[in-house]
């Protein structure tokens, strides 16, 4: 009896290990709901609580007519929802005046385009709208020959300030502006970036103005107040979403 007891106990092998408790999977919460850009030409409620209107409709031409003319040129056209230049027109202004303000929009051209965006135009002071109001510069910086050159890069400050950096998208896709207005205080935002800023009046701006075309214009610069004004320099260009807020 003694043997076998023996044996069986030395058969025996070590105990199998407890398996762990079972662990439920972490719940993964899901994603938090993002808003949806807003449509052209259309205006959030936030902005328009923040005071912001819209400038172009996406649908007509209302609100802008040709520069020191009552009607519009017929080369600049509403084309799928953009105010689109296509043939000769010369520049368009908004109907309105805006002193201080935040302008936002969105610009789109075609190889080798040269356009602009004029602000604080008067139609007294010069017989053209950038030798009263300062341009951001809207270029293809690849194929345009001015395009190479910093003071008239896309985003400048024509012939006053370079861009900080050539963030422009592909030739064929939508940029987005923004330009604050304050005073004397400018600045240039492209595609969400601050590519120029300044201050009309100061030590530097007059010397940068002493090196510009603009040396002989007592007029540039000198409005706190005029028309915006889109550019026909001669290139296929559309714009959109154009929106503004007055500030205090």
């Amino acid at each position: 009896m003694l043997v076998p007891a023996m044996v069986s106990v030395g058969c025996s092998g070590p105990a199998a290990p407890t398996p762990p408790p079972s662990v439920a999977p972490t719940a993964v919460p899901p994603a938090p709901p993002v808003d949806p850009a807003p449509a052209p030409n259309t205006l959030t409620d936030a902005e328009r609580a923040a005071g912001w209107t819209l400038l172009f409709d996406g649908q007509t031409t209302a609100g802008w007519r040709g520069f020191r003319r009552s009607d519009l040129p017929s080369g600049w056209r509403v084309i799928d929802g953009a105010l689109t230049r296509d043939s000769a027109a010369g520049d368009v202004i908004t109907s309105g005046e805006f002193a201080n303000f935040e302008l936002a929009l969105e610009w789109q051209i075609v190889d080798g385009s040269n356009s602009g965006i004029m602000y604080r135009v008067s139609e007294s002071a010069s017989e053209l709208t950038f030798f009263s109001g300062p341009e951001m510069q809207v270029i293809d910086n690849t194929r345009n020959p001015d395009g190479g050159t910093a003071l008239s890069s896309a985003g400048a400050c024509y012939d006053m300030y370079a861009p900080a950096s050539d963030v422009t998208h592909a030739v064929g896709s939508w940029n987005q502006v923004r330009i604050v207005a304050n005073g004397p205080h400018i600045e240039h935002w492209l595609n969400g970036v601050k590519v120029v800023e300044y201050e009309i009046g100061t030590a530097s701006w007059l010397a940068r103005k002493q090196l510009s075309i603009f040396r002989d214009v007592p007029t540039y610069g000198r409005e706190i107040q005029g028309h915006l004004a889109l550019q026909d320099h001669g290139d296929r260009v559309a714009y959109r979403s154009i929106k503004l807020r007055p500030l205090s």
